[in-house]
């Protein structure tokens, strides 16, 4: 198993970087108290967790993450779900889309809510621990990432405009309308890194093109290579297929793209590409 060793100084993108984040979305998964000793390990001595209940729309009533900071770096991570629980309410397409506060477009209404429940506290955590210009990072899987990059688009267009020096996302699904991604990506354009794992069946809800994707996708293959841009139409088609092929061959019951969901297959992924 790879060590996990943030680099508190790194500010571009990078693979061991992408690795640590990772992992840091999947503490999100953790209870408080876990999350904030292994905060501790990481050379983070300030840690903030929130959660907030709100009123569910659809099966989504729960926000949860936080924030931890070194004298470097800040990184917030948001929580994500079980790949059935979030297929259940994403693949019929019927969750609207409402105005993101922004007022530059329109963001999932079950996401928006979500960040909503716990914006102030989380803006708060961020400018209290942000003291010394330090970078600043949103990470999530799933769920999870889907309000990684509505926060760090909420926190980059209000004012006083904080802008986020990364965004790592691991099988977000599609968060928002076109017209919100084309601002998002102008705004943090090279600063976000959508990753996805082939057969990803998250990754691919809710349907477009009513929902659109934000930029950059970074896409593992059927092989678990990495590639910096996502393939075409007819080579995303073929290497799907591989993907599939090679489950079955494996006798793999669960060649739905559910396994090339979880979390632990990105960070695996990752551990490959940087040996």
């Amino acid at each position: 198993m790879t060590t996990v060793a943030f680099d508190h100084t790194t500010t571009g993108y990078r693979v061991p970087h992408a690795l640590c984040l990772a992992h840091a979305a999947k503490l999100a998964y953790a209870d408080p108290d876990a999350a904030r000793r292994q905060a501790a390990e990481w050379g983070f001595d300030r840690f903030r967790f929130f959660e907030a209940d709100f009123a569910p729309p659809f099966a989504l009533d729960h926000t949860q993450g936080f924030t931890m900071a070194s004298d470097d770096m800040v990184v917030t991570a948001f929580r994500g779900t079980e790949p059935t629980q979030i297929m259940d309410w994403l693949s019929d397409g019927k969750a609207p889309l409402v105005r993101h506060p922004s007022r530059r477009g329109r963001a999932h209404w079950g996401f928006s809510t979500a960040v909503d429940a716990v914006y102030a506290e989380l803006r708060g955590a961020v400018e209290e621990f942000r003291t010394a210009g330090q970078s600043l990072w949103f990470t999530g899987h799933s769920l999870g990432g889907a309000l990684a990059v509505l926060a760090a688009a909420r926190l980059h267009f209000e004012p006083p405009s904080l802008l986020a020096d990364g965004v790592y996302t691991f099988g977000q699904p599609r968060t928002c309308d076109r017209e919100l991604a084309l601002a998002y990506d102008e705004a943090l354009r090279g600063r976000t890194h959508r990753f996805v794992n082939n057969n990803d069946v998250v990754a691919q809800v809710p349907p477009g093109p009513l929902y659109t994707h934000v930029a950059e996708e970074r896409y593992f293959d059927a092989d678990g290579r990495l590639h910096a841009k996502a393939p075409g139409l007819l080579g995303r088609v073929s290497d799907r297929a591989r993907g599939y092929a090679l489950d079955a061959a494996a006798l793999r019951p669960d060649a739905d793209g559910v396994t090339d969901h979880f979390i632990d297959a990105y960070i695996a992924c990752l551990e490959a590409v940087g040996r």
